[in-house]
C-alpha cells in the first residue's frame, strides 16, 4: 500500500511540473504580444510550401507572427482559434449581390457565377483583343478596391527584367541559395520568391517603377467606368523587405482586378494595352469601339514568359486549373497572401487556343481556404464550362477594325 501511494505521489508531482512548464511557456512575452505593424499592413506574407531563403527571413506561423522554436502545440492551436476570429473578410458570401448585368456576355457570366459558387470573391472576364469587359462578378469589389498583388507581380517583374536585358532566352538562370540554378520558366511555374527578389534587387526601384507604371500599375484600367478606383504604387521601396519583397510578394503595391486583366490582355494579344470598357446596355454594345491606351514594347518577350505561365498550369502552382487537354493550353499565374486579417488568393490567366480568347482574373478574399491554387481551380472550372459549350471555337463577336488611340 505504501509503495502504491508513493507511486501516485510521484505521478502527481510530475504532472504538476509539466503543467507549470507549459504555463510558463505560454506566458513568454514574445509569444503573446501581437506585432505592432499587423493592423497597418494586414496582408504581407505569402504562404508557400517550399522552404526558401526569403521565407526563412520572414518565418511566420499561420497568424503571420514570429514562431519561436519552443512554442507549444497548445499555444499554436489557441492562436489559430484567435486568428480565425480576427478575420475581417468572410471566406464565403453572396458575391453577385448588386451586380448590373445588362451588357454582360451571359454565357461567360453564368460560367463564372457557377464556378465561383459560395466563395467571397470577384471574377473579371475580358476580351483581350478589344478591351471589352465581358462580365464582372462582384462589381463592387472589382471596381472599388485595390489589393496586394502577391505573386502575380512576378509577371510584370519578368517583363521588366527581360526588357532591361537582365535575363534572356539563353541566360535566364540565376543561382538559387548559392547551390543550384533556376531559369525563368521554372521560376514562374513554381513561383520562386528568391528568383524574383534577385531580379528586383538588380532592377532597382527607379527602373522597376518605370516599367510598372508603363504596364498600368497604379492607374485606372478602365475608360469612364462608373465607380472605378485605381491601385497604388509606393513612391519608394517598402521598409518591409525592400525591393526583394516588392518584386516577389508585391509589398507596397495594390492593384485592382481590372488592372490585372488589362495587363494580361496585353500579354495575350501581343503588347496592346487597351482601355477596358464595360458596356451596360445593348445600345452601348452597338456603339462599342476599342480604345488603345498605349503599345507596350513587350512583343519579343512574351514568348519567353508563356512557357512559365503554361508550366504553372501543367505542373506548377496552378495545376488545379488544367483542362487535361494538351491542345488547349492555359497561361496563368497564381498569387497568395496570408497574414493579418485577410487572406488573398489570385489567379490571372488567358486561353492560348481557339478563335475566342478570354482573360480571366479571379480574386478570393477571406480566411481559411483562400489561396491562389483555390482561385486557379475556380478558373479551371470556368474554362471547362466554356469549352464544353464550344465557346472558344466561335468567331469573336466583335472585330476591332477601328482603333482610337489616346
Amino acid at each position: 500500500m505504501q509503495r502504491r501511494n508513493l507511486i501516485r505521489l510521484l505521478q502527481f508531482v510530475m504532472a504538476l511540473a509539466v503543467s507549470a512548464g507549459a504555463a510558463f511557456a505560454a506566458a513568454t512575452p514574445e509569444q503573446t504580444t501581437a506585432p505592432s505593424h499587423r493592423a497597418a499592413t494586414p496582408v504581407h506574407r505569402k504562404h508557400t510550401h517550399r522552404k526558401t531563403a526569403l521565407a526563412a527571413q520572414h518565418k511566420t506561423s499561420v497568424s503571420g507572427r514570429t514562431t519561436p522554436a519552443s512554442l507549444t502545440r497548445s499555444t499554436v492551436r489557441r492562436r489559430r482559434a484567435i486568428y480565425r476570429e480576427e478575420w475581417t473578410s468572410p471566406t464565403f458570401a453572396n458575391s453577385t449581390a448588386g451586380d448590373r448585368i445588362d451588357g454582360d456576355d451571359l454565357v461567360v457570366r453564368r460560367a463564372a457565377v457557377e464556378a465561383l459558387g459560395p466563395y467571397n470573391g470577384t471574377v473579371v472576364a475580358v476580351e483581350p483583343n478589344s478591351g471589352r469587359i465581358l462580365s464582372i462578378v462582384n462589381q463592387h469589389t472589382a471596381l472599388t478596391s485595390g489589393f496586394q498583388p502577391c505573386s502575380t507581380v512576378k509577371i510584370p517583374v519578368a517583363l521588366a527584367a527581360l526588357s532591361e536585358g537582365l535575363i534572356d532566352r539563353s541566360t535566364s538562370s540565376i543561382p538559387i541559395y548559392g547551390r543550384t540554378r533556376m531559369g525563368l520558366t521554372e521560376a514562374l511555374a513554381h513561383s520562386n520568391n528568391y528568383y524574383f527578389a534577385t531580379l528586383g534587387t538588380k532592377l532597382g526601384y527607379d527602373k522597376w517603377s518605370y516599367y510598372a507604371h508603363e504596364f498600368g500599375l497604379g492607374e485606372k484600367a478602365g475608360l469612364n467606368i462608373e465607380g472605378e478606383e485605381s491601385g497604388y504604387f509606393a513612391g519608394e521601396p517598402p521598409k518591409n523587405g525592400g525591393m526583394g519583397m516588392m518584386t516577389s510578394f508585391g509589398e507596397g503595391i495594390t492593384v485592382t482586378p481590372l488592372e490585372q486583366a488589362a495587363l494580361l490582355s496585353a500579354v495575350s494579344n501581343g503588347g496592346t494595352l487597351y482601355y477596358l470598357q464595360y458596356p451596360q446596355s445593348q445600345a452601348e454594345l452597338d456603339a462599342f469601339v476599342p480604345r488603345v491606351k498605349r503599345k507596350l514594347d513587350i512583343g519579343e518577350y512574351i514568348p519567353q514568359i508563356k512557357p512559365g505561365m503554361v508550366g504553372a498550369v501543367e505542373y506548377g502552382t496552378a495545376r488545379s486549373s488544367e483542362l487535361s487537354d494538351p491542345s488547349a493550353p492555359i497561361c496563368g499565374k497564381t498569387g497568395t497572401c496570408t497574414g493579418g486579417t485577410t487572406h488573398l488568393g489570385w489567379f490571372g490567366s488567358f486561353n492560348d487556343f481557339g478563335q475566342n480568347r478570354v482573360v480571366l482574373v479571379v480574386l478570393l478574399t477571406g480566411g481559411r481556404g483562400v489561396s491562389g491554387p483555390t482561385a486557379a481551380q475556380i478558373t479551371g472550372n470556368i474554362y471547362r464550362n466554356l469549352q464544353q459549350q464550344g465557346y472558344f471555337n466561335q468567331r469573336p463577336a466583335f472585330s476591332p477594325a477601328i482603333l482610337v488611340p489616346r
